[in-house]
């Protein structure tokens, strides 16, 4: 039957089971997520940005795929222009070394090149990290619980919850991200839609101001230098009741006493 020599054959060897899936090495896929671009799956360079959820680019394959958006993976088509991501401010990491200085010394692929400015630790996909999306500066999220503040920890700027942005969120936090982006869109086209009403209301404030400087500048034009004083007069001689025009008035206007004008034609006729 097969079985010389006492040998006795096993179960596994007799039965064809169904293999396992092969799995993924985890920290292989971490490391690969922070340390290549979301869209061009190539190695981060500076200058590096990142999107509302927390996703890391490199800048030139962002203004690439703007351009041109066949390129555009479907995790990405949430970026319109480049006001939908934001420059980041990362600190390096003094320990890291891109390449061997001797072709038989050993790389760590573990190792980061960026790290946190305040605790030190590494961004490699094993911690949390966070951006302000006012700034930009990347800290950890244990840095951020264990020193409370609404400051930046790198360049001492105000920010609010809603600009805490988690990088390569998953699960919870992505969905809280997404909530977060919802949030802040709503509130900028709010803000946009405030200017320009204010724009608008003082554009209209300022059109009778116009009118009627505008008329002024016409009428001085039009009159002479010599003739603003009677026209004055004519003015207070016209708003004046019928038949009470005063001799004061009518002698200032023509320079000289009505009566001895009178006087001087009757002396002439007479004569």
């Amino acid at each position: 039957m097969g079985c010389d020599g006492g040998t006795i054959p096993k179960r596994d060897e007799l039965v064809r089971t169904k293999k396992k899936p092969e799995q993924k090495d985890k920290n292989s896929e971490l490391s690969f997520r922070w340390q290549h671009c979301t869209i061009s799956q190539t190695p981060l360079q500076s200058p590096i940005v990142s999107c509302g959820l927390g996703r890391l680019y490199n800048k030139v394959a962002v203004i690439e795929a703007i351009l041109d958006r066949t390129n555009l993976p479907d995790v990405c088509q949430h970026i319109k222009s480049l006001k939908d991501v934001k420059d980041l401010q990362l600190t390096n990491n003094p320990s890291f070394k891109p390449s061997a200085e001797k072709g038989d010394a050993y790389i760590d692929r573990q190792t980061s090149p960026y790290i946190c400015p305040v605790i030190g630790l590494e961004m490699n996909g094993k911690f949390k990290f966070v951006f302000v999306w006012s700034c930009g500066c990347v800290v950890s999220e244990r840095a951020l619980k264990e020193v409370k503040t609404k400051t930046c920890h790198k360049c001492q700027k105000p920010f609010s919850d809603d600009d805490i942005i988690i990088m390569n969120a998953e699960g919870d936090d992505l969905e809280l991200m997404k909530t977060r982006l919802e949030a802040r869109q709503a509130r900028l086209r709010a803000e946009k839609k405030n200017k320009c009403e204010a724009k608008r209301r003082n554009k209209i404030a300022e059109q009778p101001i116009e009118t009627a400087v505008s008329g002024s500048s016409n009428s001085t034009e039009t009159n002479k230098p010599g003739d603003t004083s009677q026209m004055n007069e004519c003015n207070a001689l016209s708003s004046t009741k019928k038949g009470a025009v005063s001799v004061k008035a009518i002698s200032k206007l023509i320079g000289t006493d009505p009566s001895k004008v009178i006087q001087k034609r009757r002396a002439g006729s007479i004569g």
